[in-house]
């Protein structure tokens, strides 16, 4: 939710909208019902500094944000983003615990998920001539898993984790290719020199990452995922599961936009899988 996308950027904030941070994220309920004065006041700051934060977070100003905020709050389950994973938990206690989170995360995803940058990213991916999909660590497994979903796209497509690989394939794009680069920090180097080369060499950049960082500087198109990324070494990165929504949502939306004939072929080809792996299931009965 919000809250999680100012905790993320706080070290990149200046001085005074650090302070307006700070003050957001200890009364966050308390801040949806106040004026913009209330919380240049609590914070210490002049309101145009609270204006200056809200862009920085990406919103128009003041009323945005404030909606946004409010939206946040009320779509959050009682009690799920604060509670974490305990030795003690039970079964059932993990299942409600890490279940909620992910929950969560999927409803902030829902809510600020800007539909604008997935049409213009579907209609760069529509036209491309190979489809490259770049990330590493976890955001590596998103890749793959992207690959996988859009290699039967009928577009060449290929995925890489590697840093020194995906430089090289990166250097050897052209206009009309297309790269996806993934990251749920965005400030990988390698992966932004990745990017920059690939721009370079005329193919359009499609970025899912938290807005603000540098590889979403870098972006033709961003989709930004300004989510919390929990270090909780007990606690699934629920993160991840709004960077494979999002890769299922253009996967479906390039199908669509292509037309009846390919998904026709898409189905052929699920079709072929299903005979044979029924083949291969008599062959080993």
């Amino acid at each position: 939710m919000l809250l999680d996308s100012i905790r993320t950027q706080l070290d990149s904030l200046s001085k005074s909208e650090k302070k307006v941070a700070l003050a957001v994220l200890e009364a966050p309920g308390a801040i949806v019902s106040q004026n913009i004065t209330a919380l240049a006041k609590a914070a210490q700051v002049s309101e145009p500094t609270v204006v200056r934060f809200c862009r920085t977070l990406g919103y128009d100003g003041w009323h945005e944000f404030k909606l946004k905020l409010a939206q946040g709050l009320a779509l959050a389950l009682p009690g799920a983003g604060n509670e974490q994973p305990t030795q003690d938990d039970l079964a059932v206690d993990l299942v409600s615990k890490i279940c909620s989170r992910s929950i969560n995360t999927l409803l902030d995803l829902r809510n600020n998920l800007d539909p604008d940058a997935i049409q213009k990213a579907l209609d760069i991916l529509s036209r491309a001539n190979k489809i490259e999909f770049y990330g590493q660590g976890t955001s590596g497994i998103v890749a793959a898993d992207a690959q996988h979903k859009f290699f039967r796209s009928g577009v060449p497509t290929v995925a890489y984790a590697d840093p020194a690989i995906h430089s090289i394939a990166a250097s050897l794009l052209r206009a009309g290719d297309a790269v996806v680069a993934i990251s749920q920090r965005g400030n990988n180097s390698a992966l932004v020199r990745s990017a920059k080369l690939a721009r370079r060499g005329g193919a359009d950049v499609i970025v899912l990452a938290p807005s603000g960082t540098p590889l979403a500087d870098v972006a033709t198109v961003l989709i930004p995922i300004d989510l919390i990324f929990n270090t909780d070494p007990y606690t699934p990165i629920s993160a991840r599961l709004a960077y494979l929504v999002v890769i299922d949502v253009l996967a479906v939306g390039l199908a669509l936009q292509r037309g009846p004939e390919f998904r026709r072929k898409m189905q052929n080809a699920q079709k072929a899988l299903q005979e044979f792996d029924m083949q291969f299931d008599s062959f080993i009965g």
